[in-house]
């Protein structure tokens, strides 16, 4: 199991074996069952999670209990309410098991603790969070920009592997669009052999 979230450390730093011990050894084990909740409303979280397997959204649901996805994270993905995590806040998302998952944790202090014993580790998770703040970018941009249709084609070609495994009308939420919508869609591209 640590063997995956080494390759993904290690493209992007290189650590020595200790260093690779010294991480895997702070790191926490946790499964999550379908429909399960990782983190709800209010809660502390004092983890983020990098997915080993499986898939998790997380969500926002607002005052009329209409669900607004933000994010979906499968394996080799990190997943957290992020605000609540760097801000020491409590969670506002849901996080939420699509499927069976297996998931390691870090937990914030030791992360921080990581960063003053190997340095590198710091450069590392700048840049996925840097990663993730261009990704958030170009989401908000493409909503500005591009129809439903360019959206949706968008989101097969960058995430392949997500749109085969996530129900539509999860995908329809992500996107802005009304499953209805998507459903009409998706027959239209397969009909012209698009998808």
């Amino acid at each position: 199991m640590h063997q995956e979230i080494l390759k993904h450390v290690t493209s992007k730093i290189e650590l020595s074996n200790e260093e690779q011990r010294e991480f895997v050894g702070i790191l926490s084990e946790k499964h999550v069952s379908k429909k399960e909740f990782l983190i709800e409303p209010g809660q502390s979280v004092d983890c983020e999670y990098y997915v080993v397997e499986g898939c998790l959204k997380a969500y926002y649901l607002d005052q009329d209990g209409n669900m607004h996805i933000i994010q979906f994270a499968v394996e080799d993905w990190w997943i957290s309410d992020f605000e609540a995590f760097f801000g020491n806040i409590p969670a506002q998302l849901f996080v939420e098991a699509i499927e069976d998952s297996v998931l390691l944790g870090i937990h914030r202090d030791t992360l921080e603790t990581l960063y003053h014993r190997i340095p590198k580790f710091e450069r590392f998770f700048r840049m996925k969070t840097t990663n993730a703040f261009v990704a958030l970018r170009s989401r908000i941009l493409s909503s500005l920009q591009k129809n439903n249709k360019e959206r949706y084609l968008e989101f097969c070609i960058t995430y392949p592997e997500i749109e085969k495994r996530i129900p539509n009308y999860h995908i329809a939420n992500y996107l802005g669009i009304k499953p209805e919508s998507l459903s009409r869609l998706r027959k239209e591209l397969f009909e012209l052999n698009i998808i």
